[in-house]
């Protein structure tokens, strides 16, 4: 997977090189182009577009948020335990697309999920005192989007998962966190707002995959196996729609046998 991530890493890096007939297209004709990549699971494809698009207005509001999410699809297929240093450069550029996003439009909920998505994803690949030091902006990133937009269902899935990441640090690392590396809003965090959070996001987009199978990872780390069941046993019946859906049914499916005794 770190080969394919490489390639994938080449290909976004080198998409901005665009035809002059692509550039003769204007930048709604760009953006069309890369959400129609999008919606058919195409992540390389479309940040080819939204590059293209880019090209003609590097401050197109929507060409730079949309940029974000894809080139965060395309890193996200390598997973977070390998290390890759083309999947952290891939993360580290959606930030910056992210950021210049909120830059262009601060008003624009999309662009602050954007950045809460590329900021977690970046600290992911950081050291704990960095992490640390970035959770407050994923969190405020997250907040900001949700306080424009209460139907941007990603914002709470950020929001969800942010808390259930700090739930799974010991309480000595939670501590540590709070007393020394200036960590004061992970006392914010609790299982409750983890399952609150996501609950949202998955009453506000009920189709997709990603919020059942991170709510289920949560009722998981809480033991409430049977509404972990529930969520798990959802998926198979839900449709394709990002990039790492067919990775998820299949884990869901592992999960689902691997609780199957448990009360």
């Amino acid at each position: 997977m770190p080969g394919a991530v490489v390639r994938l890493l080449t290909a976004a890096l080198s998409a901005v090189l665009i035809s002059s007939p692509a550039a003769a297209q204007s930048v709604p004709e760009l953006v069309a182009t890369g959400v129609t990549a999008s919606d058919a699971r195409n992540p390389v494809a479309a940040l080819r577009d939204f590059q293209a698009a880019m090209a003609v207005d590097s401050t197109s509001y929507e060409a730079n948020w949309r940029a974000s999410i894809a080139v965060v699809d395309i890193g996200k297929q390598t997973p977070d335990s390998i290390p890759d240093p083309a999947r952290d450069s891939l993360y580290r550029l959606a930030e910056r697309y992210a950021t210049r996003a909120v830059a262009a439009n601060p008003a624009g909920a999309d662009g602050w999920f954007a950045l809460a998505n590329a900021i977690g994803r970046t600290s992911l690949t950081l050291g704990k005192k960095e992490r640390v030091q970035r959770a407050a902006e994923i969190r405020t990133a997250a907040l900001k989007a949700i306080e424009i937009n209460p139907q941007q269902d990603g914002a709470f899935h950020v929001m969800g998962r942010w808390n259930a990441e700090i739930m799974r640090l010991s309480g000595f690392q939670r501590f540590f966190a709070k007393s020394f590396l200036g960590g004061a809003v992970f006392s914010q965090a609790s299982w409750d707002n983890a399952v609150a959070y996501m609950l949202r996001a998955v009453a506000l987009r009920p189709e997709f995959i990603y919020h059942h199978y991170d709510l289920a990872l949560i009722y998981l780390d809480t033991k409430h196996w049977a509404s972990a069941r529930e969520q798990l046993e959802l998926i198979p019946s839900l449709p394709l729609i990002d990039v790492m859906d067919p990775v998820w049914k299949q884990e869901a499916a592992s999960l689902l046998l691997a609780i199957a005794n448990k009360k």
